[in-house]
């Protein structure tokens, strides 16, 4: 395992991106200049201009369903009917999840699927009617045509305006050869008029409208941010639906890491203390054939297997500290990694600043996740020394492993410590790792705190 932590202590650096100048070359106009000519914000434009036609069909069909049904609930057909109109709404949650991924880059999962308990229709209609998730369609469905109407209405007006405004000295012209009048009138009555046609007020006039052009794209952002949270909201899965799912793959994580756990005690037993057990029992039965023909020679039999011995017991040992030392059982985190910091190659201090001791469980993680982190330090970090410290925040139990080494470590760069971090993960715990090039490095591990 530690061998494959010190995968994460690889180099991170690009220097083909650096010497390409990709990055520096990508955008060379700022976000506010570009934003009008970007493909971000005409599919956003898009997007607001289609959300009109389909909150208009969305409400009439929910509003008709819903109204037919409820009318039909003093007999049996409404209830059908109101299920109908649910499943109705589902599919314009699903069409409305496609849309938003392909013009908003927003992706929301399904929500949680129908569970019907038995077969039949009337199984079906029932899971129709008690899915939470089914109400919250039919509550988008009936709030995106208000929504809809007002966004359409303030994109549409500031897109038109702002590029009409713009381009107001290329068409001004207009004005006086087809309209009878100097240009746009900005003002009229009582035989007074204003109007934009000295070259001043049309150079205002542009830059008026350039000012509109570059804010519009932010303001169809801002739309579209209500659009994202309402379908993020009302059409994806609920949160007790998303915990369940999470529940689900920490278990699995937690399954996994048994199970390996096991093989690799099993592969230790059989190729450490149970080969060296073997090769005991055979060394003591030919010195035990040997004791009446040649009393020395079984002499240094016997003394080569009680060497044997003390090196199966070491071994033994050692397996069980990696199991669950007795040190941790008995006297808890502070005695636990002080007697790790001892086995490390490289100097480690320790501080451990906690009035109780957590949960046995917690405890048994919290000092694994050190033991491996000290086994990264020790054979790939190149530092010089390290620190541990162990403190709890409210209901959380901190750890802190920082050494002076090279750095470069990086969870993401799916070494050994993106191991730990699912298992951290699996029990609500999270891993941070701060290792710059050069270093230091500093791993920042977080676990819940639960009351031994």
């Amino acid at each position: 395992m530690a061998t494959e932590y010190g995968q994460g202590y690889a180099h991170m650096d690009r220097p083909d991106l650096r010497a390409t100048g990709v990055g520096e070359r990508r955008h060379r106009l700022p976000a506010g200049l570009r934003a009008p000519i970007e493909a971000r914000t005409w599919k956003e434009f898009g997007y607001t201009l289609l959300s009109l036609p389909i909150g208009l069909a969305s409400f009439v069909f929910a509003v008709t369903m819903l109204s037919l049904g409820a009318g039909l609930l003093v007999t049996f057909i409404g209830v059908p009917v109101l299920a109908g109109a649910l499943a109705g709404c589902r599919g314009i949650g699903a069409l409305e999840r496609t849309r938003a991924r392909g013009l908003l880059g927003l992706e929301v999962a399904p929500p949680e699927p129908l569970r019907p308990k038995g077969g039949g229709a009337m199984a079906l209609v029932g899971a129709v009617l008690k899915s939470g998730a089914s109400w919250r369609h039919l509550l988008y469905s009936v709030l995106l045509m208000p929504w809809s109407i007002f966004s359409f209405v303030v994109a549409v007006v500031f897109w038109s305006y702002g590029w009409l405004m713009l381009t107001y000295p290329l068409w001004f012209w207009l004005f006086p050869m087809y309209g009878g009048q100097d240009g746009i009138q900005l003002y009229g009555g009582d035989g007074h008029h204003i109007y934009l046609d000295n070259p001043f007020e049309i150079g205002a006039t542009a830059a008026t409208g350039l000012l509109i052009t570059l804010a519009t794209p932010w303001i169809v952002r801002a739309l579209t941010t209500v659009d994202r949270l309402m379908v993020h909201g009302l059409l994806g899965p609920s949160r007790l639906a998303t915990r369940v799912v999470e529940l689900e793959s920490d278990r699995g994580v937690v399954v996994d890491t048994a199970a390996a756990d096991l093989r690799r005690i099993e592969r230790d037993l059989h190729d450490g203390a149970q080969a060296r057990l073997v090769a005991l029992a055979m060394d003591l039965g030919l010195a035990k054939e040997k004791l009446a023909e040649d009393p020395e020679a079984a002499a240094r039999m016997v003394d080569e297997a009680h060497g044997e011995v003390k090196v199966a017991l070491q071994e033994l040992r050692d397996l069980a500290r990696g199991i669950h030392p007795a040190v941790l059982t008995d006297r808890g985190l502070n005695a636990a990694l002080s007697a790790l910091a001892a086995r490390c190659t490289v100097p480690v201090q320790v501080e451990v600043d906690l009035a109780s001791r957590p949960a046995a469980a917690i405890e048994g993680i919290a000092y694994f996740t050190v033991s491996e982190l000290l086994q990264n330090i020790s054979k790939h970090s190149g530092a010089s020394q390290a620190s541990v410290d162990v403190w709890r925040s409210e209901n959380r139990l901190m750890l802190q492993v920082t050494d002076n080494g090279a750095g470069g470590a990086d969870v993401t760069a799916g070494s050994g410590l993106a191991g730990l971090a699912e298992r951290l993960d699996a029990v609500d715990g999270i891993l941070v790792v701060d290792s710059p090039q050069g270093g230091p490095t500093t791993v920042t591990a977080e676990l819940p705190w639960r009351q031994a």
